[in-house]
């Protein structure tokens, strides 16, 4: 019986190490970046998603159009909504993404996605993929770039998350190899550890930051963190002028939260799995999740998003209206920036501090205790619209 078992596992893991091979093959055939400045019109789709995801993603695609208004008159912009990555029509189809839903998103060249919901055990949609992950495997979206500024607390840090490997890029395929036994993959190659390594080192030489820090637990899972590790040494050596340290990520989870050491971190460079953690702590501390935005960048596509769940009990208890937009409007200056709107992009960020840190005439809760995402779009669009806005954001932070 139990060398039954073992051919059986033997099957799935060939099946596997091809497929991850073939993975590295077309890595190493990677085209060169897409040039938005010589596109025209730049297509952006908005996916609404799940739950809050539909509601917060049309605040964020109303402030967008607003900003891009010339932009779109002058078809330098054109906005495409996609409907059908909702959980009930990909339940129907039994795909994380179904065919035509996929095809919608390749004739983008950047989205703004809202949340999706990702079944689990004992819920009542069938066991099928993430609609995140498939999302990032299908465009190949390798980097996971979160930002998280606390601009009192002397934190302005920069995440990048390696977004196509990892614990996660597996997730549906693990198996029971029998009654008692349950085994999961983790992938690191040298191609898609060092892409995202290079990518955070080019950030940091690119702003003048001269710190980066790679996460792992080397000193425990040796083989995948190992090499992902010691790919980070080796480029750090093209960078002379910038420092390269690594910290565990357990540690690390700890040192976010010390005053005395947060604030040395600028450029983070980690595994899916554990930028996934330290992210969400992250965001927690510059006022939840619901604050921060996420950019998943690839050469030809790339997806910009909240970090965040769709959350269904908001739904529902009634409570959609009420959900806080900050995740998706952060993104939606991720977005921007990322296809060279710099200075709407920058405007956004600052209205954001404005309303959220400093001035707040308005406060959203998620209960009616607070106002309403519709409303707090407008609290901030009044001040994008403000000739005083940059005025009164340096009369804050400097």
């Amino acid at each position: 019986m139990s060398q039954e078992l073992v051919e059986k596992a033997k099957i799935k893991f060939a099946d596997i190490i091809i497929e991850q091979l073939e993975r590295v093959e077309a890595m190493k055939k990677e085209s060169k970046p897409i040039d938005y400045a010589a596109l025209s019109p730049i297509i952006i789709g908005v996916c609404f998603g799940d739950g809050i995801g539909e509601v917060i993603s049309k605040h964020a695609e109303v402030l967008l159009r607003h900003v891009l208004k010339d932009e779109v008159k002058g078809n330098r912009i054109e906005f495409k909504d996609i409907v059908g990555l909702t959980i009930q029509n990909r339940a129907e189809q039994k795909k994380a993404i179904p065919d035509d839903v996929l095809e919608e998103l390749k004739a983008c060249h950047v989205i703004l996605k809202g949340p999706t919901t990702t079944p689990q055990a004992g819920d009542r949609w069938p066991n099928i993929e993430s609609a995140n992950v498939a999302m990032r495997k299908a465009l190949d979206l390798f980097a996971n770039v979160r930002p998280v500024r606390i601009p009192k607390e002397g934190i302005d840090w920069c995440f990048f998350r390696e977004n196509t490997e990892g614990a996660y890029v597996l997730g549906s395929k693990g198996f029971d190899v029998s009654a008692d036994l349950s085994i999961d993959f983790k992938v690191i190659t040298e191609q898609g550890a060092e892409r995202i390594i290079r990518m955070a080192f080019e950030y940091a030489k690119k702003n003048n930051i001269d710190h980066v820090t790679v996460v792992t637990k080397s000193n425990v899972v040796k083989t995948t963190d190992g090499r992902f590790s010691r790919v980070a040494f080796r480029i750090a050596k093209e960078y002379p002028d910038i420092k390269l340290d690594e910290w565990y990520i357990d540690i690390m989870t700890a040192k976010l939260l010390d005053p005395a050491r947060r604030s040395d971190f600028k450029v983070i460079v980690l595994p899916n799995l554990y930028g996934d953690i330290l992210t969400d702590e992250a965001a927690q501390l510059q006022g939840g999740v619901g604050t921060a935005g996420s950019a998943n960048i690839g050469t030809r596509w790339s997806m910009f998003e909240a970090i965040h769940g769709s959350a269904p009990r908001m739904v529902d208890e009634g409570r959609a209206q009420f959900a806080d937009p900050c995740s998706m409007i952060r993104a939606s200056a991720m977005l921007l920036r990322h296809i060279g709107f710099s200075a709407h992009a920058k405007r956004i960020d600052m209205a954001l501090e404005i309303c959220g840190l400093y001035e707040k005439k308005m406060t959203i809760t998620g209960r009616d205790t607070g106002v309403t995402g519709a409303d707090y779009v407008e609290y901030i669009l009044s001040w994008i619209d403000s000739p005083a806005l940059e005025s009164t954001w340096k009369k804050y932070t400097e």
